[in-house]
């Protein structure tokens, strides 16, 4: 895309793409730390509940004074948005609720956006694409993500004219994991409270990604923005290594593990028996291709490519993802090219919360990462239908009904405050696509 050479004459002409930054955490913070090697690319503005920690952040990446002394620290993100000097906004918060208002608000201004922000993504991401498309702007995956590394390979794949069968991400599962808490979970990682604590590791946040709540929120976000669609019954986890992927991630009337081509799924770096796999991707991402022809199919064996025995499928992968040191390139397509890095264009996967346990009526659901509930990936029809409950929601909600463990939680399971904006959000999205899947 020749990004670097747009973004060079930007620099020449004094013309910098110029960045409004919401939330300095860790994503945040890994960006921060590229922007000083970038000419032509600014941080004009960043808007963190605590400005302070954000111009702290910015000293602890390595941000020389005048480049801190250039930068506008600010606790009101709305305002940064409205008062322009930005071209383009990351979204970075990790809260949904926030994120979606914060989205719909750069959406408002004529502000590209791009969602870190996977959970506001999932939650009513569909909706906030079609309302960028109708204002002319941006709406994002995060390049460095394993989302958008996984788009860019369903990209590659299909323009090169294969079939998609699988894609996906790695990660570390076994099925006990669905149950971690906040307090279990440095166990699985071999790290002691003390430790994580005095590391500023966030256990609940750890937590998402151990209980398989990450995972079925990327995959969500994946489906929505490809045309892949979830397994039926929520994610399998199968444990694959990279030389694995072609054999495994096949259908299962070929010997495979998939239930239909065309699926999104996770794989596991670890045996069920807790064995680490073979060249694991659990930091990676990957795309399963079928070669079209005998011609292509004998291309792959000719090259070198790893397959099944059939020698039809392949793999492509990505053996890692580097978060936020490279954003860059989702907000350089998006300034300099009107082009996003993965865009959610339909409802095909949701992410419904799940009990960890035994849940009674009166108890307060903590949300993602936390005690009571995790997220299972589902269709978006069968989420509907099901009138399940948005992992995104279930954040101090209170239950009126008993909910047995690993059963799904609905919104008439819960109190619900109508008022809230990313509740209504929400159901806006929810009926607009009920229209739309009932007309399909």
């Amino acid at each position: 895309m020749y990004l670097y050479q747009e973004l060079a004459t930007r620099a020449e002409q004094g013309n910098p793409v110029r960045v409004g930054l919401i939330g300095a955490g860790k994503f945040g913070s890994m960006f921060l730390s590229q922007v000083p090697t970038t000419p032509g690319l600014e941080v004009a503005v960043i808007a963190d509940l605590d400005p302070a920690h954000a111009l702290e952040s910015c000293k602890t990446v390595g941000w020389p004074d005048d480049l801190i002394d250039k930068t506008r620290f600010v606790d009101d993100a709305m305002a940064m948005m409205q008062t322009g000097g930005v071209d383009v906004v990351v979204e970075a918060t990790g809260n949904p609720a926030v994120g979606l208002t914060h989205a719909r608000e750069a959406i408002r201004n004529r502000l590209h956006i791009i969602m870190v922000n996977v959970e506001a993504d999932v939650l009513a991401g569909p909706l906030l694409a079609d309302e960028a498309r109708q204002a002319g702007v941006v709406y994002s995956m995060a390049y460095g993500d394993q989302p958008a590394l996984t788009c860019e390979l369903v990209e590659w794949a299909r323009a090169t004219g294969f079939d998609v069968v699988a894609a996906g991400k790695g990660t570390k599962y076994l099925p006990e994991y669905h149950s971690s808490t906040p307090d279990t979970v440095w166990d699985h990682y071999g790290l002691t409270p003390e430790q994580a604590a005095e590391a500023g590791m966030n256990s609940q946040m750890f937590n998402s990604f151990l209980d398989g709540t990450k995972s079925a929120l990327e995959m969500a976000a994946i489906a929505n923005a490809t045309g892949l669609t979830p397994p039926p019954d929520g994610l399998l986890f199968p444990p694959a290594g990279m030389d694995d992927l072609a054999h495994t991630l096949r259908p299962q009337s070929e010997g495979g593990r998939l239930h239909h081509k065309g699926q999104v799924e996770v794989v596991s770096s670890i045996e069920r028996d807790g064995r680490p796999v073979f060249k694991d991707l659990r930091w990676g991402v990957y795309v399963v291709i079928e070669a079209p022809n005998d011609y292509a199919a004998g291309c792959f064996r000719q090259y070198g490519m790893n397959t099944d025995d059939s020698g039809r499928y392949s793999a492509m992968f990505k053996p890692f993802h580097l978060i936020g040191l490279e954003l860059n390139i989702s907000i350089l397509s998006a300034a300099l090219f009107n082009k996003p890095t993965g865009m959610t264009d339909g409802f095909r996967g949701d992410v419904v919360a799940t009990a960890k346990r035994d849940l009674k009526a009166g108890e307060i659901l903590d949300g993602e990462g936390g005690f009571t509930v995790w997220g299972r990936l589902y269709p978006a029809d069968t989420s509907l239908r099901l009138g399940g409950l948005p992992i995104g929601l279930a954040q101090n909600m209170k239950l009126k009904t008993n909910i047995s463990a690993d059963h799904p939680i609905r919104w008439q399971d819960v109190e619900i405050d109508e008022t809230l904006d990313a509740v209504k959000i929400r159901r806006e999205m929810e009926s607009r696509f009920r229209v739309r899947h009932a007309a399909e």
